[in-house]
């Protein structure tokens, strides 16, 4: 008789999802799922809404990475003005995408990650947590607080606040990085790139103790994407989109952002809310591609900035044709872009530009049209907007890093549980394993779940002694 497991929730990830599986008569795995059990439907509600309010609006999807989405709003915005930001504007905008990064890879690392490879995965699920973490090693758990807070700091500094910033508009930005706020930040991003630098050691740290498990641990082909710069390096604000296969061949090259329809179709299956894109010229489900940090390392040629630039080198000799594969690498290529950006941030605060007060560019056009797309801490985030005249949303189309990952995320889920669930043998450990197969990615869910055609609405009323009078269900 097929017998079902179920985790719920999956933990230590933003938003809600459950895991699914099914064991066969043998006790073996016949099928294991990853579903997104939520529904926000943002790409629906913003219907109407004028697209200047975008970038306000949309931020306010996730409070984990709410940078990302304002960002590629605003420059969803800039398409359909039709405008080319100033280069201040430009350099602003990088700046506080580059803290973005840099904070939500510390959240993960040091506090979501972290747990499992300091304690292990079989280690006491009252202990294998932040709190554990804290108590066992303090000082590593203040590092990860004090790189979160940098980040937030700089947030804070250019967006009034450190959740929901209102920085970018249309056009360019709303106010300029002062001078004092800069010498603050350069004060202080010497010691973050150390901090980064500490970070990278004890990951290598722990797969020196542990290659086997860090080679081999959801271990699975795939196609990877991501943007890149003109040189081939990794490129998080601008850029074009490349991808290549498991074998380091590339498959699309130098695709323009606008153009991401040529290239990606999405898939809707009945046992999840979250769509799961994939390559169209490979079908779905073998058209299958991984973004964020593993993906833009594994499609790039190099990092723009030196210190990261040498841990990219080391990172690339991990896999055959510079393809690394197994899963928790993820988190050595996360920490290599948090060394990456905060190397940027300060080549940025030095940049004679900065503090310049020439940061918005006006336009009276108004195009059917516009796409901005941006690198966000998970990977490739695309926002698409239709236009009417008055520059009202008749439609959007929002395509979310973890649902780029989608198809990735449900084959490291499989893979896990296929090969420690034998016999019917299930400890508490098997199953943190599926959990951190999905943790590896860093999926934000409540992002990238949107609504499919009309979701039912259900109000229970209750009468006066508390039981259920009426349901109605529209």
């Amino acid at each position: 008789m097929t017998k079902k497991i179920v985790i719920e929730p999956v933990t230590r990830v933003e938003g809600h999802g459950k895991v699914t599986i099914l064991l066969n008569d043998r006790g073996n795995v016949d099928q294991a799922r990853f579903h997104i059990t939520q529904v926000r439907g943002f790409e629906k509600f913003c219907e109407g809404r004028l697209f200047w309010e975008m970038p306000l609006i949309t931020a306010r999807i996730c409070g984990i990475c709410p940078v990302s989405h304002h960002l590629a709003s605003a420059k969803a915005g800039d398409a359909i003005l039709g405008v080319t930001l100033t280069p201040t504007a430009e350099k602003l905008r990088r700046l506080i995408h580059m803290a973005q990064l840099v904070q939500s890879h510390a959240l993960h690392f040091f506090h979501l990650a972290r747990p499992d490879l300091l304690f292990g995965m079989d280690a006491d699920p009252t202990k294998r947590n932040v709190m554990g973490l804290i108590a066992e090693k303090p000082d590593i758990a203040v590092k990860g607080v004090k790189l979160r807070a940098f980040g937030q700091k700089i947030i804070e500094m250019m967006g009034n606040k450190r959740v929901h910033p209102n920085a970018a508009i249309p056009g360019g930005m709303n106010r300029a990085l002062s001078p004092e706020q800069r010498d603050d930040i350069r004060g202080q991003v010497d010691e973050v790139i150390a901090d980064c630098q500490f970070a990278i050691k004890l990951f290598t740290d722990y797969s020196a103790q542990n290659s086997e498990v860090v080679a081999s641990f959801a271990d699975f082909t795939s196609s990877y994407m991501g943007l890149i710069d003109g040189k081939g390096n990794v490129e998080y604000y601008d850029g074009k989109l490349r991808l290549k296969d498991s074998n380091g061949s590339i498959l699309e090259d130098n695709v323009a952002p606008e153009s991401y329809l040529s290239i990606i179709e999405e898939m809707v299956e009945d046992w999840s809310y979250l769509k799961f894109p994939y390559y169209k010229k490979l079908g779905y489900p073998g058209g299958m591609y991984r973004v964020g940090p593993l993906g833009r390392l594994n499609v790039a040629d190099g990092c723009t900035t030196p210190l990261a630039n040498k841990e990219f080198k080391n990172y690339k000799k991990l896999g055959d044709n510079g393809i690394v594969q197994a899963s928790l690498y993820y988190h050595y290529a996360r920490l290599i872009e948090m060394l990456n950006c905060a190397e940027e941030i300060k080549s940025l605060v030095e940049d004679e530009f900065i503090c310049g007060k020439d940061i918005w560019v006006n336009s009276a056009q108004i195009n059917e049209e516009g796409i901005g797309v941006i690198e966000a801490p998970r990977g490739t985030l695309f926002h698409h907007y239709w236009v009417d005249g008055s520059g009202r949303i008749v439609k959007a189309n929002l395509i979310v890093a973890t649902g780029n990952n989608n198809l990735a995320m449900n084959r490291a889920v499989s893979e896990v549980a296929r090969e420690f669930i034998k016999g019917g043998n299930v400890t508490e450990g098997i199953l943190n394993r599926i959990e951190v197969a999905i943790r590896c990615y860093d999926p934000c869910l409540s992002c990238s779940s949107h609504a499919l055609g009309h979701m039912p609405l259900e109000v229970t009323i209750l009468g006066p002694d508390g039981n259920i009078s009426q349901v109605l269900r529209s």
